[in-house]
């Protein structure tokens, strides 16, 4: 979507409030976003005095997928915001389940990435700036190794991403949803110096699935700011609490119990995790 054709965002909401917005406010179709795998739809949300730019996936438009049987993929985004809330962190942005004009689907807020964030060149297919290729050996200061990769004529590049508390935080998050899909394009740096992470449908398998570009703390201590956070964590995904309540709504009984493993592993071993080697540990394509 031509950055001409996108609606800016008016005024401060809460997050409550757009919530409401999203759920509750008319939904107008303005174009369909490419490359997608699934239906992305670039639509507005108006809602009394309110409008905002958002974006529906229709479940309609949802391609079926062997390992994910059971559920939506609306469902999983949805979910991964509810835990991204609960970690206080807010790195996914608001997201709601609705329905709309091709039937039930996830309705997201669209978050306008930083100008200075995107490629120079429009067009360009290059790496977001909190992630890098280099022909070194070894990654520089303020960056993590991710590993090597072929770039073309015989040639490898070290890919690395930034040695960012942002990206920290996102790593763990992904680790807990058992995120199959983090490519560099779902990292989008926004205005204020936010950090969001989009497309979550490939979330929360019962089985390991975690595929990621952030495995640069891969077997690194946690930080004491991610212990607490999955301490709280654990205690809200007890049977009978709110947040179990709701994600009971979103995910199997299978997924939610192993939400709740993958908690505990993660406070037990008090580190990030390292690729199991029985599932491919970064996703193609990458970006």
């Amino acid at each position: 979507m031509p950055a001409s054709e996108r609606i800016p965002a008016r005024g401060l909401l809460t997050e409550a409030a757009l919530r409401t917005l999203l759920a509750e406010g008319e939904l107008t179709v303005l174009g369909q976003v490419r490359g997608a795998s699934n239906a992305v739809l670039y639509c507005t949300v108006a809602h009394e005095d309110e409008e905002r730019p958002c974006v529906y996936k229709p479940v309609a438009g949802e391609q079926p997928l062997w390992d994910f049987p059971d559920g939506t993929l609306a469902q999983r985004e949805v979910a991964a915001y509810e835990i991204s809330e609960a970690t206080g962190w807010g790195l996914v942005p608001p997201t709601v389940l609705r329905d709309g004009p091709y039937g039930q689907g996830m309705c997201q807020l669209w978050i306008e990435a930083d100008e200075a964030a995107e490629a120079a060149e429009e067009g360009a297919a290059v790496l977001p700036p909190l992630l890098a290729l280099v022909e070194d050996e070894e990654p520089a200061e303020g960056w993590k190794a991710v590993g090597f990769a072929e770039v073309g004529e015989g040639r490898t590049a070290l890919l690395v991403h930034a040695d960012d508390p942002r990206l920290r935080r996102l790593a763990v998050l992904d680790a807990v949803i058992n995120n199959g899909d983090r490519k560099g394009g779902h990292l989008l740096p926004a205005p204020g110096g936010r950090l969001y992470g989009i497309d979550h449908g490939v979330t929360f398998n019962a089985d390991d699935k975690l595929r990621t570009l952030l495995w640069g703390w891969a077997g690194e201590p946690l930080t004491a700011e991610a212990v607490e956070v999955l301490d709280r964590l654990a205690v809200g995904l007890e049977p009978g609490t709110a947040l179990a309540t709701r994600l009971a709504e979103l995910i199997t009984e299978a997924e939610l119990d192993a939400l709740r493993g993958r908690v505990a592993a993660l406070r037990a071993s008090g580190r990030h995790p390292q690729p199991s080697g029985e599932w491919p540990a970064i996703p193609w394509p990458p970006v």
